[in-house]
């Protein structure tokens, strides 16, 4: 019973990459996939990468249609370097808790607090967020654009672990939000330390939106991004990986010679796998659902996303 699941599983996903391919040609779509998103999913993208890769993908494609697998401040995020194009997701469900732990109202009154502070805001927010923000980062140029910014005082929103690390390499003040990424916090000490005993050949790569205790065990720390090409590098042949499970996919096409061990279980962030094979290709039917962001709301918000995608 079981194989014979698995035969029409199969079956049904070559049907429906057979329907997404033409609905691509029909539509002149481009099809961009986080790292988190479901394997099916990332075999079918056009490019496949975290936020930072993405969004420079949605500011200079040709295509006329973006679908966009990831959460929805990141559909957003294209929406807004890509104005004039049409913006999808396979489903508008998917949300960020993180990005949900900051809002304007607080943000605002934080910056009356700190009139001389610059605000620097993590890709992982709303549109709303990202339009009271000086210039937003991804985990894989923080500190490079807090280091950038021309002022000794910084705002930090909303992820508190990834700004305790940039705090660590940066001599400038941090003013540190009290959000953080569900997934990633729940990688405890415990887990590391169980992994290691069982493990004891393998390193340990982490992403810095853990907790800072976590981190500090780490025999690397950085983006996904950051994690994949340390590990393609690396002559070690075995890592404990301390970032979302759906980095496996990548990690195993770019390693297939090397063992990768989840650091928890619990690595998997729910709102990314809401996505799958045949909601992309009902979006591309239906074009819907469609990322609308308003326009004053995006023109502010532009400017501090074009502003990180100028920091070299």
């Amino acid at each position: 019973m079981e194989a014979l699941a698995l035969e029409r599983k199969a079956e049904q996903n070559r049907e429906l990459r057979e329907r997404l391919m033409q609905l691509k040609k029909e539509r002149n779509a481009i099809i961009l996939a986080h790292y988190y998103q479901r394997d099916e999913i990332q075999e079918v993208a056009d490019f496949r990468g975290d936020s930072f890769l993405l969004a420079q993908k949605a500011a200079s494609t040709d295509a006329d249609v973006i679908v966009f697998c990831g959460v929805h401040f990141m559909g957003e995020s294209a929406k807004i370097l890509a104005p004039h194009k049409t913006v999808l997701v396979p489903d508008e469900r998917a949300g960020c808790p993180m990005a949900d732990m900051v809002n304007p109202i607080g943000l605002r009154e934080l910056k009356a607090k700190h009139p001389n502070a610059k605000v620097v805001t993590y890709i992982n927010s709303s549109a709303d967020v990202k339009a009271e923000t000086d210039i937003c980062c991804t985990s894989a140029n923080a500190v490079k654009v807090v280091n950038s910014v021309d002022s000794d005082e910084i705002i930090w929103c909303p992820d508190k672990n990834l700004g305790h690390y940039v705090s660590q390499h940066t001599d400038k003040k941090m003013i540190i939000w009290e959000g953080y990424c569900n997934t990633h916090d729940m990688l405890t000490i415990k887990d590391v330390e169980e992994m290691r005993a069982k493990y004891p050949n393998a390193e340990f790569v982490v992403h810095p939106e853990c907790r800072p205790e976590v981190v500090a065990m780490a025999d690397f720390v950085g983006s996904t991004t950051g994690i994949l090409k340390y590990c393609r590098e690396s002559n070690h042949k075995e890592f404990i990986v301390g970032t979302e499970d759906g980095t496996g996919y990548q990690l195993r096409l770019d390693s297939p010679d090397k063992t990768f061990h989840f650091a928890s279980k619990f690595l998997v962030c729910p709102n990314m796998k809401v996505n799958n094979l045949k909601k992309v290709v009902r979006a591309l039917e239906t074009m819907q659902p469609e990322i609308y962001v308003p326009q004053d709301v995006a023109d502010k918000a532009r400017l501090s996303l074009e502003r990180m995608l100028l920091v070299k």
